[in-house]
């Protein structure tokens, strides 16, 4: 099977396959499922991670913004007689659904699946010719829109950042001189364009367009946005000794989570720069020995799994703070309700 955030899945013989489930043992394991306690699912997909959990003994409460997730998981619902529900909302939103006593678990499988990008009509993939859309929840902004109506200097900064592509100045100016003759429409349109600007080299291991992709992917759902969300919810969602168990596939995902963790860890911090902050009580203490990456196995068996960094958090009996999003260190990129008028 091979796997990439422009590209798609595909079996030995070619076909789609169903998204596979990334370190599942260990979210199990981390999660310390047993008979009677309710794990919150906040990105059930193709209901690894919860069948997994239902397997065990458990209860999972299971939340999806993609509405096909929500209608392909009515059969295990009916399978698991009254121990999942399914909900169609984000995740970060998912306090809202917890019992009054609190949860016991909460994982979170941060990124697209593989259903996702087989999806032509979803729109994730340049190798599937399909329209530019992007969105999970398939309601709000689409990547056509971001492309075809935000400023060069905006794209640029979504490229680069989101990205992390070199060549986004380049590319941007490219967009902008090319949509005020025909907008953008379709992937493989936008992918052939990217490709043109930055002719795909003999040692280069991705296609051209791959990190522009994944930088709109990742700004049409506000990836990043709802991640941070998710977490402050799950400190308030957790009853004592419950834990957070949260997969990333991205380098800045993963630096949401582990400055999370650090930052409710009780520890005092500060630098040569900065006052030193007051150690205050902790909220989440690490478990394990830091983050956890999938086996050389695993990755060979699922290319998906290469980039996985799983990290644990067990909740405490002290009251959760307040939201600080600042603790990320986010830039200020645009804003999706900027777009819908003349922005160009």
């Amino acid at each position: 099977m091979a796997a990439n955030p422009g590209g798609g899945s595909t079996d030995a013989g070619g076909g789609p396959v169903r998204h596979i489930p990334v370190l599942l043992s260990e979210v199990v394991e981390a999660l310390a499922v047993e008979p009677g306690k309710i794990v919150l699912d906040g990105t059930f997909g193709a209901g690894g991670y919860s069948s997994a959990i239902l397997d065990r003994g458990a209860s999972v409460i299971a939340l999806d913004r993609d509405p096909n997730a929500i209608a392909g998981g009515q059969s295990l619902v009916a399978n698991y007689g009254g121990r999942l529900s399914l909900h169609h909302t984000e995740f970060s939103r998912l306090a809202d659904f917890a019992p009054e006593d609190g949860l016991d678990g909460v994982v979170l499988d941060i990124g697209v699946s593989s259903m996702q990008i087989d999806e032509a009509e979803r729109g994730f993939s340049f190798q599937r010719n399909g329209p530019l859309d992007m969105r999970m929840s398939g309601a709000g902004v689409s990547a056509a829109d971001v492309v075809n109506r935000l400023k060069v200097s905006d794209l640029i900064r979504i490229f680069g950042f989101l990205g992390e592509e070199k060549h986004a100045g380049r590319i941007a100016r490219a967009i902008e001189k090319r949509r005020a003759t025909e907008p953008f429409a379709t992937t493989r349109d936008l992918a052939n364009l990217i490709e043109t600007v930055n002719p795909r080299k003999a040692k280069d291991k991705i296609h051209p367009a791959t990190r522009v992709f994944q930088a709109l992917r990742i700004f049409v759902n506000d990836e990043l946005g709802q991640l941070a969300a998710s977490l402050f919810a799950a400190e308030q969602a957790l009853k004592p000794g419950g834990r957070l168990v949260v997969v990333t596939f991205h380098s800045l995902e993963d630096r949401i989570v582990k400055k999370f963790f650090s930052e409710r860890s009780g520890k005092a911090s500060g630098s040569r720069h900065l006052p030193m902050v007051v150690e205050k009580a902790a909220t989440f203490l690490p478990v394990g020995k830091g983050m956890v990456a999938a086996t050389e196995a695993e990755a060979e068996a699922n290319p998906r799994a290469r980039s996985a960094k799983l990290r644990v958090g067990m909740r405490t009996e002290a009251p959760a703070e307040k939201p600080d999003f600042s603790i990320f260190d986010l830039p200020d990129l645009a804003s999706l309700d900027r777009i819908g008028g003349d922005h160009v």
